[in-house]
């Protein structure tokens, strides 16, 4: 697999699982503008390896803006201003790859057709440039995750988009148009894998490689779910695993139960980054779903399932 990332608290989490997941090969880390600069998602994606004891697995540097709106402000109040949670991560000793994300991706699809599964945590920019460099990538691709969007669940960015789809609603629409196995994980099932803080510190005990760092740099967004409100309801402090449920998904897909249909995201006004899915057959009067290939949006999931394989994978034996 190649993880597309914007290290990124939640980011790291995902990063953790697929590196410690005995069933993934994770290829390499592309980084992309989003929670942070472009610069500072390399340099955390690297650290981030780096304390994880998988150093040599390559990082390539992806964009820095988006397609075509201007960039929003990077939301250093909920990562902090390293996006780590502002832990002072030293610096790996590894370089970035000379790549682009997107030739990478291309690159390694090339080497293993049908074989690399992609998964997106941020907004989707580097996928929508590797597409755009070979348009038949998504016949090499075995599948598409993209954490991101949301359909009935309300937004965290305005009241129908999600971060990473406003982030750059023109390269998800773009990306959901071309013919690949993709499916969606978005808030509509993340906003329900909540984790616990005593969960978190739990992990910090027993999870000698992985533990440590997570636990720290998820201080910060700790206290950002419970000075928002954001974790109203829950029964203790914590946060969402927003970019850790995708990977889960990948391979636990039965946790999820799923709609599927053509889907576009609305790149202005006041609908600007809301995910839309066409969940019925037939016509309608505007022609904007025609033609457009079918993805799978997941609306359900068993959230204590989920983070328990979480869990249990950073935490072998």
């Amino acid at each position: 697999m190649i993880l597309d990332t914007d290290p990124g608290i939640d980011d790291a989490m995902a990063i953790a699982y697929a590196c410690a997941h005995p069933e993934l090969e994770l290829l390499g880390l592309t980084t992309v503008f989003g929670n942070v600069s472009v610069k500072q998602a390399t340099r955390n994606a690297l650290a981030v390896l780096e304390n994880f004891e998988q150093g040599q697995i390559p990082v390539a540097e992806g964009a820095a803006v988006p397609l075509v709106q201007k960039p929003f402000p990077h939301p250093y109040f909920v990562h902090g201003d390293d996006g780590m949670g502002n832990i002072d991560l030293a610096d790996a000793k590894a370089p970035a790859s000379k790549l682009s994300a997107a030739e990478f991706i291309v690159e390694q699809s090339l080497a293993r057709p049908g074989e690399i599964s992609l998964v997106a945590v941020g907004p989707l920019t580097n996928i929508a440039e590797a597409l755009r460099l070979d348009p038949e990538l998504p016949n090499r691709i075995k599948q598409l995750v993209v954490m991101g969007g949301t359909v009935d669940e309300p937004g965290n960015v305005s009241p129908v988009a999600e971060a990473n789809f406003l982030g750059d609603p023109h390269a998800a629409d773009e990306v959901f148009g071309a013919d690949w196995p993709a499916t969606i994980v978005g808030l509509d099932v993340t906003h329900k894998v909540m984790l616990f803080d005593s969960e978190l510190e739990h992990l910090s005990r027993h999870s000698k490689i992985y533990g440590d760092l997570l636990y720290r740099s998820s201080r910060f967004y700790v206290n950002f779910y419970s000075t928002s409100g954001a974790a109203q309801g829950m029964a203790e402090p914590g946060c969402a695993m927003h970019d850790a449920t995708a990977m889960v998904y990948l391979l636990r897909p039965e946790l999820f139960t799923t709609v599927a249909g053509p889907v576009r995201v609305a790149s202005d006004t006041t609908a600007a980054g809301q995910l839309i899915i066409k969940r019925q057959e037939g016509n309608y009067l505007l022609p904007y779903w025609d033609n457009y290939a079918t993805s799978s949006v997941c609306m359900g999931v068993e959230a204590d399932a989920v983070k328990a394989d979480f869990f249990d994978t950073l935490t072998p034996g």
